[in-house]
């Protein structure tokens, strides 16, 4: 809120540099900021009484922005990358696909391992745990077991973070 928008009886004013100005009326705190050409701005309304800063708004909403978009660059974003098995899968096979999933670890995003079942495969799921289970064996220096290998629908899945 900022201005005429304030509408608490009491107010903690503090001056644009940082100085306390103490507990007053709105209306003094506002006549205060009108004389140094400035914008009274609430900073911090659940505090009792409500703390407002004399401030320019444009320059504190341009600063505001500014952290924001700061922050939001320092964030890394973790995906969530899937890796598709099926029962009938060769040795040469799995490595490769362990290989893809060593790179995905390696920049930090999650794997996802799935283990599909089509047709006559579907009465046999139990027996192919095995895979899920030497698929991770494979990246156990790198990766750590985040979901266990559960069924989902008809697939196995697992899920897989980078070790800290």
């Amino acid at each position: 809120m900022i201005n005429e928008q304030i509408r608490d009886k009491e107010v903690r004013v503090v001056s644009e540099s940082g100085e306390q100005l103490g507990i007053m009326s709105s209306k003094e705190a506002m006549k205060l900021a009108r004389e140094a050409e400035l914008d009274l701005v609430k900073i911090a309304p659940n505090a009792k009484p409500p703390v407002c800063k004399i401030i320019d708004y444009g320059k504190y909403r341009y600063e505001m922005a500014r952290k924001e978009k700061e922050a939001r660059k320092k964030q890394k974003v973790v995906e969530v990358k899937e890796i598709r098995l099926s029962p009938n899968i060769d040795t040469n096979d799995i490595n490769t696909k362990m290989n893809n999933a060593r790179k995905f670890l390696g920049k930090g995003d999650k794997v996802k391992v799935t283990l599909r079942f089509r047709g006559r495969e579907m009465s046999h799921m139990a027996e192919f745990r095995y895979i899920l289970d030497d698929f991770f064996e494979g990246l156990k220096e790198i990766a750590v077991v985040d979901k266990p290998a559960k069924l989902e629908g008809k697939s196995l899945s697992l899920i897989l973070s980078p070790k800290r």
